[in-house]
């Protein structure tokens, strides 16, 4: 648009005219496109390096000194908190009580995480305040030469002797300490998954007549307390007095469901393993061993929560999602001549993990 006597006029505008935008924009990008083999300059001069900034360490000896007996003690405290682990875990029993299991889980968890936690802690003190933090920028190059070889190890040792290690002796002996007893809790945390079980998933509490009780009270269980869609955590009667009774609770977990009859499909192999659609399956997943006890009664599926491995109850718990690769195993159930819900027999597959090494029974 121009003004010509006071008047405006539309009309187009030339290359020039500050107004046509457009133009101007197109123009300016034209300059910038680059072709092959055109160079654009530089349009930001290299800054360098900004100014090193001094920390108090650098130049206060009592500050280097102080920042030195925090790392030692740091490191100290890691081997303290490693210590704490092996104390809980060969003092604290694991047999009587949940309370034991309680303390031990807490005295474990704070002793290796105090470990790991001051150790990383007092490494990266040290580091923020003791080693050298001068920026540097240096080119990489092959080393092919024994000339090379050599500058390639002062710079390592002018390394070493720059962050300390060989003149902080404190540090060092503290560090390799910790260093030394922390991967103690770590061997003994792998040595507790447990040997191979052989045939010990296969041997469990249920056998002939072993009462159906409920988890965690132990009050025995009628089947006509048991309505169609509840479900009962169940355990084996006698559970408490046994030598080792979370080890064989961690086997011997049953879910005890019941349905309408038709529900599940009939098989001839299981005939007479229920009690008139009461049902007992293993609680443990086949897949790592976590408690499944999620029922949908809609559906009859049954969910691990840990890795969503699903089991379909009206076709015998077959996996039908996830990574289980075995269906849960069944116990064969009836009724005694009170009416308790009892264990005809023992599981007759290895219950839990796939993965682990059994010996069929």
């Amino acid at each position: 648009m121009t003004t010509t006597g006071g008047a405006d006029v539309v009309g187009p505008t030339g290359p020039d005219d500050p107004h046509n935008r457009n133009t101007t924009a197109n123009a300016g990008t034209a300059d910038l496109v680059a072709s092959e083999g055109d160079h654009l300059p530089e349009r930001f001069p290299n800054p360098g390096l900004p100014p090193h900034r001094y920390r108090t360490t650098d130049f206060d000896p009592q500050a280097a000194k102080r920042a030195e007996r925090q790392v030692t003690a740091l490191f100290l405290l890691s081997v303290v908190g490693s210590i704490i682990f092996c104390v809980a875990y060969f003092a604290i029993p694991l047999e009587g009580n949940f309370q034991n299991i309680q303390y031990s889980t807490l005295f474990l968890g704070l002793g290796l995480g105090l470990a790991i936690f001051a150790i990383g802690i007092g490494a990266v003190h040290w580091a923020k305040t003791l080693m050298p933090d001068h920026e540097v920028s240096e080119e990489r190059h092959y080393i092919g030469d024994e000339q090379s070889r050599t500058d390639a190890m002062t710079i390592i040792n002018e390394g070493l002797e720059e962050s300390g290690i060989g003149r902080r002796t404190v540090i060092r002996n503290s560090l390799i300490g910790a260093a030394a007893i922390a991967p103690i809790p770590v061997v003994l945390s792998l040595g507790d998954l447990g040997p191979l079980p052989g045939d010990a998933l296969t041997t469990t509490l249920w056998d002939e007549g072993t009462r159906l009780t409920r988890d965690p009270d132990g009050t025995p269980i009628r089947a006509q307390d048991v309505q169609i869609g509840s479900v009962f955590h169940v355990i084996p009667e006698g559970l408490e007095e046994s030598e080792h009774p979370l080890e064989e609770k961690a086997k011997a977990v049953v879910l005890l469901i019941r349905v309408e009859p038709g529900v599940v499909e009939y098989r001839e192999d299981r005939e007479g393993w229920d009690v008139d659609g009461i049902y007992a399956y293993s609680k443990i997943c086949t897949h790592v061993g976590c408690p499944v006890a999620l029922y949908e009664q809609v559906t009859h599926h049954l969910l691990c929560p840990c890795h969503q491995s699903t089991f379909d109850f009206a076709k015998h718990c077959e996996v039908i999602f996830g990574p289980a690769k075995r269906p849960l195993p069944q116990l064969p159930i009836r009724v005694d001549d009170e009416g308790y819900l009892v264990a005809q027999r023992g599981f007759e597959e290895p219950v839990g993990p796939s993965f682990w090494e059994r010996g069929e029974a």
